[in-house]
């Protein structure tokens, strides 16, 4: 939303992780980030164009450790001859295992804001933007002598990747300007987003020697226009009071694009037709059949699709559409100069799912010329995405290094319909907040608290899975089969599954004053909070006995405990004459492993992260700044346990994060002004 012209500003960032994880040095993760940014008039009367353009170029690191398992086992049999392996093929265990770390990542954004005058009380706006970006992130390492690989094709197994193309296009425009004293603001904004997914360094083992590489995955695509007209209005009532209200129009569309054949297709499924002479079954190749043809050296039929991702299948195909259409009132209402009252309420109907109403209402009382209270309450509502509805895909889960093909079905499925799975409804919300501000000169204070209280909050799933077994119930029995249709073994689904409480407190210090020769500012931000599951977890009658799958504990920990409740940073920023000195501690409360066996919730304890910067400025034009992010080199804690590594895989935990671990950042940046 830069308005700025005839100036040309620029910069160029440069950095890498130079680091140390478990005994490792690392120099990877390098990162060029450069923008640039320069505006032109438009007439006369204060017209402007403002054009922004970025590109950024991320390299992957890995911090994985060396998997523990048997590499290569012989058949039949299943004796582990790993050993034997790696030495004649003068490999290590590392080599056989997936990184972990920031993905390769490309991107390019492009955006412009303009404004034009049309009259004395009229101006015509406009702003969007463009952005491409590209990333490509590994998964598990398939090895050599599984039905997962063709051994034929990767002697050595092979580790896929998932590649993104992501397109992203924005454009508003709009005319603000007066209408019988009333200031009006009609604008139209369309946005889309596009991913394209891709599947690299892979094959469908179905397919055999016979498999390509590479594969197009299909994708989703979203495109959300909507349309507003506002107006605002300020009065002489009271000490001064400002009413607005509005009208809004929004279409919301999603697409999911299926992949290429091979992407997705198990051509070895069959389906029985009839018996020969001889009382042997007649098999004829189908997609959707039950029966496997094919089998890897272990016994266990070969997996159909693209391994890592399988890509959407034709059934999978979505193009959904919703409206909403909604009206709101504001009125701010200046009771005295020390208080103030605001009010708010808007009705929005969904095409989907019905009408709501909610509503606001805040307060502001200056007790003094130094300190002020303020609170507020709110409902909320919000109804579930047109992905949430929709999205439905297969793709690859290991837990504990095991692999399992796991499908997502929308909740209109039948899979859905025979678990008892409720098609979605929305969230609602009430929220309340009290806080305090002062401002005592060079020392400024914030203080808040807040709750907030959601009903029937959306969640995945954990994973229903059927059963073919004799002894199995009808309904197990058909669950099976209908995975089987889909290459899965398992089910999971978006849900209202519960109610949850979110409580927390914000404390925000500035303090700002002469040093020497120069300008100290200090700065301390904290946030305590904490959500918790409240009452239990609400599932139909078909899935008592299952609340654990339905909410598993890994999902509870997700919720609550798996990224820090606790977090705080002091940032001390002192100028003297061209110089620049820039230091923060941050940090980071403990964490919990998120996995279901109770007894492998690994705690991982708080840290604190340093991070330092020189800047110096050049000249009236050009500045320079050299940094360190994570000055120190601190990591989180070692998995300790070692069913949280999946065989080795993993030294630091991939389900419960405080601030990654990739471990010291240093960069350099050149800013520029003309």
């Amino acid at each position: 939303m830069k308005k700025t012209v005839n100036k040309l500003s620029a910069s160029v960032t440069y950095g890498g992780h130079n680091t140390k994880s478990n005994g490792i040095k690392y120099t990877d993760g390098q990162n060029v980030q450069a923008a640039v940014n320069f505006g032109l008039p438009i007439g006369n009367k204060g017209g402007y164009i403002n054009f922004s353009g970025s590109f950024d170029d991320r390299k992957p690191t890995d911090r994985g450790g060396a998997r523990t398992d048997a590499i290569y086992k012989r058949y039949p049999g299943g004796v582990d001859r790993t050993d034997s392996f790696l030495v004649a093929t003068n490999t290590t265990r590392k080599d056989y295992s997936l990184v972990v770390g920031q993905s390769q990542y490309r991107s390019g954004q492009f955006s412009f804001n303009a404004a034009v005058p049309l009259s004395e009380t009229a101006t015509f706006y406009s702003f969007g933007g463009l952005g491409y970006r590209k990333g490509k992130s590994g998964g598990f390492y398939r090895l050599p002598n599984e039905s997962r690989n063709i051994i034929e094709i990767y002697p050595l197994g092979f580790l896929p990747y998932i590649g993104s193309d992501a397109y992203d296009r924005s454009f508003v425009t709009g005319i603000r300007g007066k209408v019988a004293e009333w200031d009006v603001d009609f604008s139209n904004a369309y946005g889309q987003n596009q991913f394209d997914f891709s599947v690299l360094n892979s094959l469908n083992a179905s397919l055999g020697k016979a498999s390509p590489t590479n594969f197009y995955a299909g994708g989703p695509k979203f495109t959300q226009n909507t349309t507003n007209i506002d107006f605002t209005k300020g009065f002489d009532w009271l000490s001064g009071t400002n009413l607005a209200f509005g009208g809004e129009f929004r279409y919301e569309n999603y697409q999911l694009r299926p992949g290429d054949q091979n992407s997705y297709a198990n051509y070895g499924l069959t389906r029985q037709v009839g018996v020969d002479g001889s009382g042997n079954p007649i098999l004829v190749p189908d997609f959707s059949g039950t029966i496997n043809t094919l089998f890897g050296p272990d016994g266990s039929p070969r997996p159909g699709g693209a391994q890592v991702f399988p890509g959407f299948r034709p059934e999978n195909a979505v193009n959904a559409n919703r409206t909403a259409a909604s009206i709101y009132a504001d009125g701010e209402f200046n009771f005295s100069k020390a208080f103030l009252v605001n009010a708010a309420v808007r009705y929005e109907n969904y095409s989907d799912f019905g009408s709501t109403t909610n509503g606001k209402i805040a307060a502001r009382y200056k007790l003094n010329k130094n300190l002020t209270v303020r609170a507020s309450a709110s409902t909320g509502f919000r109804a579930p995405s047109l992905q949430q509805r929709y999205y439905a895909n297969t793709s690859t889960v290991f837990t504990s290094g095991v692999p399992a093909e796991v499908g997502t079905f929308p909740n209109d499925s039948r899979p859905a319909q025979l678990l008892g799975i409720p098609k979605l409804s929305p969230e609602k919300s009430k929220s309340v907040s009290l806080g305090f501000t002062g401002n005592f000169g060079k020392l400024k204070i914030t203080l808040d608290g807040y709750y907030t209280k959601i009903d029937d909050r959306v969640i995945y799933t954990g994973q229903f899975t059927g059963s073919n077994s004799p002894s199995a119930s009808p309904v197990d029995k058909e669950i099976y089969q209908l995975l089987s249709l889909a290459n899965a073994t398992g089910a999971a689904f978006f849900a209202n599954a519960l109610n949850t409480e979110t409580r927390g407190i914000d404390l925000i210090i500035s303090y700002k004053f002469k040093l020497g020769k120069g300008t100290l500012n200090a700065d301390f931000a904290g946030n305590a909070s904490k959500t918790n599951q409240v009452g239990p977890i609400h599932v139909s009658e078909k899935l008592i006995g299952k609340e654990s799958t339905y909410f598993s504990n890994s999902s509870k920990v997700y919720l609550e405990n798996a990224v820090p409740n606790t977090k705080a940073n002091l940032a001390l920023n002192y100028t003297i004459n061209r110089f620049n000195i820039f230091l923060r501690n941050n940090y980071f409360g403990g964490v919990i492993e998120a996995t279901n066996t109770i007894a492998n919730q690994q705690f991982y304890a708080p840290k604190w992260v340093t991070d330092l910067s020189f800047g110096y400025k050049i000249s009236k034009s050009a500045s320079i700044t050299l940094g360190a992010n994570n000055l120190l080199d601190v990591y989180p804690d070692k998995i300790a346990i070692a069913g949280n590594s999946n065989s080795g895989n993993f030294i630091y935990s991939r389900s419960a994060q405080q601030f990654g671990f990739n471990g010291r950042y240093l960069f350099g940046r050149i800013d520029i002004s003309l």
